[in-house]
Order: C-alpha cells, then sequence, then structure tokens
C-alpha cells in the first residue's frame, strides 16, 4: 500500500510551514536518509529526509505552497512492486491535527495511509471529503488571508477538491468585505485603517515586500512579550579600555588563525556573570522560577529572512577562541537558513548587540521565555573621572531588559555589577 509522507514538525512550536522546494520529482527512486525537500519553519529553511525507501509516486503538495499545517500530507511513495495505479486504490487522506508544544519532531513523518479523517477543521487535507451542512472547508492558507482581507468565507466559491477554499479563490474573490459584526476580529469604534488601507486611499505609491514565516513568527512573539512581560530596564557604563587592549593583543598573536571581536568578551563576560550570579539565570513558570545549570547564551543575528537568536551552549565552559569560531559558525548557518531547530530554540540568555552601527545605547525586548536579554551599544571614547583626575576612556553602555516576574532590581543590578567587573577585566575570563 501506498506510503504517505506528511508534513513534519521540525520545531515544537510549528503548526505549518512553506513548502519551499522539492529536490525530488514524480518517479524518482528515494532512499532512507535522501533530501526529499526543503521547508521554510518558523525559524529557518530545513531540509527534509525521507525515512522509507521507494518510489516518490505522487506530489500532493507544489513548490512554494504556504500555509501546510503540520501532518498534512504532501506526497504519496511507492514501495517496491507497486505502480502508479495502486495511488487511486489508496484510501482518502486523513484530516491532519496540527502539532502543538512538544509535538512530533521527526525529520519526516512516513505511515500508511489511515481511513479516519480527524475532527479538526484547521489543517484540513486536500483529499478529505467534507460533510454537507453549513460548516466551511478552507485551507489555512485561504483562511489567514482572508481575515487580513476582511473576506466572508461564506461567500467564497472554492475551486479546491471537493469544493475546499484555496488561496486562490481569496485572492480571487471579487465580493466585498464582511462587515465588522461579522469579522474574526471585532474593532473598536476608534480602529482606523491599516498602513495599506490609508495608503491606498490617499494615493500614496508603495512596493509590497510580503512577509515570510520567521518574519511573522518573530513579530508575533515580540508582541507577545510586550503585552505579557512587565518589562524593566537598567543600564550601565562599562569601561573597555583593558579589554580593547587584550583584543588586540590575542589577535596579533593569533597571526591570522582567528580573529576576536569585543561581542566574544561580551558573551564570555555574560556567561561567566550568570555563572557566578545564578539568580538571573532564570526563567518564568506559574508554579515555579526554573533556574538554569548552565549558561546558555541566546546571539542576536540579523539575516535576510529576518531576527534569528543561535545559541553558543555552556558559553562558560568555552574559551573566547571557541566562542569566537562558534559564533562565526551559527551566524554564517543562520544567514543561510541551515540552523538545525536545537541551535536556535531554548538558550537562558540572550544579547543583542548594534555596538558595530554606531548605536551608544538602546533597549531591548525580551526573549521569551527568557528572563533577561542585555543590550550591547558601540564603545565610545569619552571624558572619565579617575580617582579624582579627568581622563579619557573607552566606554560602552549595556541596558538589561528584565522580565519582573522572575528576577527583581536588586537581582538585575548585581548581575551587572558581576558583567561590569568581568568585562572591564577581561584576565580575570581566563582563569
Amino acid at each position: 500500500m501506498p506510503i504517505q509522507i506528511t508534513m513534519p514538525a521540525l520545531s515544537p512550536t510549528m503548526t505549518e510551514g512553506k513548502l519551499a522546494k522539492w529536490t525530488k520529482k514524480e518517479g524518482d527512486k528515494i532512499k532512507a536518509g535522501d533530501v526529499i525537500a526543503e521547508i521554510e519553519t518558523d525559524k529557518a529553511t530545513m531540509e527534509v529526509e525521507a525515512v522509507d525507501e521507494g518510489t516518490l509516486g505522487k506530489i500532493l503538495v507544489a513548490d512554494g505552497t504556504e500555509g501546510v499545517a503540520v501532518n498534512t500530507p504532501i506526497a504519496m511513495l511507492l514501495e517496491d512492486g507497486e505502480s502508479a495505479a495502486d495511488l487511486k486504490s489508496a484510501p482518502p487522506s486523513p484530516q491532519p491535527s496540527p502539532a502543538g508544544r512538544g509535538g512530533d519532531t521527526a525529520p519526516v513523518s512516513a505511515a500508511p495511509a489511515k481511513t479516519e479523517p480527524s475532527p479538526s477543521g484547521r489543517g484540513q487535507g486536500e483529499g478529505t471529503l467534507p460533510n454537507k451542512g453549513s460548516r466551511l472547508f478552507v485551507s489555512p492558507l485561504a483562511r489567514r488571508l482572508a481575515g487580513e482581507k476582511g473576506i466572508d468565507l461564506s461567500a467564497v466559491s472554492g475551486t479546491g477538491p471537493h469544493g475546499r477554499i484555496v488561496k486562490d479563490d481569496v485572492l480571487n474573490f471579487k465580493g466585498g468585505a464582511k462587515s465588522s459584526a461579522s469579522a474574526g476580529a471585532p474593532r473598536t469604534a476608534s480602529a482606523g485603517p491599516n498602513a495599506k488601507q490609508l495608503a491606498d486611499l490617499l494615493g500614496m505609491e508603495y512596493t509590497e515586500l510580503p512577509n515570510n514565516n520567521i518574519r511573522k513568527v518573530v513579530a508575533s512573539r515580540l508582541l507577545e512579550s510586550k503585552q505579557t512581560v512587565p518589562h524593566f530596564y537598567l543600564t550601565i557604563d562599562c569601561r573597555i579600555d583593558d579589554l580593547l587592549a587584550a583584543r588586540e593583543r590575542l589577535n596579533a598573536e593569533a597571526k591570522g588563525a582567528f580573529k576576536l571581536s569585543v561581542n566574544d568578551f561580551v558573551i564570555k563576560a555574560s556567561a561567566m556573570a550568570l555563572k557566578a550570579y545564578p539568580a538571573a539565570n532564570v526563567s518564568w513558570t506559574d508554579d515555579a522560577i526554573l533556574q538554569y545549570h548552565s549558561s546558555d547564551i541566546s546571539v542576536a543575528v540579523a539575516t535576510p529572512n529576518g531576527l534569528i537568536t543561535p545559541i553558543v551552549k555552556a558559553a562558560e565552559t568555552k574559551g573566547l577562541r571557541e566562542i569566537s569560531e562558534e559564533v562565526k559558525d551559527l551566524a554564517g548557518r543562520a544567514r543561510d537558513g541551515k540552523l538545525k531547530p536545537v541551535e536556535f530554540q531554548g538558550g537562558t540568555f540572550s544579547i543583542s548587540n548594534l555596538g558595530m552601527y554606531g548605536i551608544k545605547d538602546f533597549a531591548a525586548i525580551i526573549n521569551p521565555p527568557q528572563a533577561c536579554i542585555l543590550a550591547v551599544g558601540a564603545g565610545i571614547q569619552q571624558p572619565v573621572v579617575v580617582n579624582g583626575k579627568l581622563d579619557v576612556g573607552t566606554v560602552m553602555s549595556v541596558t538589561l531588559s528584565v522580565d519582573h516576574r522572575a528576577v527583581d532590581g536588586a537581582v538585575g543590578a548585581e548581575y551587572l555589577q558581576v558583567f561590569k567587573r568581568y568585562i572591564e577585566n577581561p584576565v580575570s575570563m581566563l582563569v
């Protein structure tokens, strides 16, 4: 019997993704471990490997399809001795159940087709027969587009399998938008037009740059963080002349074997300060505060697809050279969309450094479920007072954003004192 290949959950938080590209075509022989497709998740574009052997009999979801729910059948695999004729006798695709947190994280879900459809409306399989009645059968992407455009789905005619409403049905719909009373999300009386509606109304010229999954998820998480996490901010100035001198000497003695950055020292100092002062290395839950035993530092990296935070794990145990090489490797693969989920999910503390852009200071948004993020500014030469005498020093401002539920003001302040001691005395990080 043909085997279904279903949309895998490539991260604990993934409920849907974009099938970016098939690397195999119908009729190709497939062995276990072969890369068969590339899927754009909420954080990166990842390769999907086959877990069974056979022939790719039929592709059910085309390249470039967005909003494919986890566990939706995306292809059919023919076993030895089977032919295309066997596809006609295969049972209908089951109704997928989206994976929630802690869901299936296998590279590919491939199993014999089942005959019992799930009653869930979200993630409805393309081959599932809808029940007659008032219930609408809509693809997840079409539902999202309709919500964004204010379209009443009951007025849309579906052209998908068995009358299912798909993306093109919404995009080609010529009817009017639904009234605010029937819209999925109620609007307040003071709610005005969004940016696109206002630009269209005023005749402003613009170019639409569609949001990919990464940007949508980052936007959602940042909004959730600012709305649900009680932030407060602590700023401290660190004199980094000794750090710059140590960096210059280490890089000179390396003779090109490696090159340390200021950020490498910041990562190391942050990790050692968390080890020395673990009260700041925590996360909030309703039942308990989780205090972590290692300093797993998430480093914010800007990529063409959006912000991602690869993790230097147990950074307190690693030397500056090891941290530097690991960060370069992680950042490079982050920009290429090639990180594994374990390399960017988790972390106990985040660092966002905009100093290389000349930003003196800023406050970053906490990366849940972490309780702290350190925003690092540029090192700037300015007057400083040393033992009552005026001097010129290089000063770097850092701002700690803190979840007040898990970290009190005094705890955040004491953590910064420990961090400052390490960053201003870089030799102390080498012992």
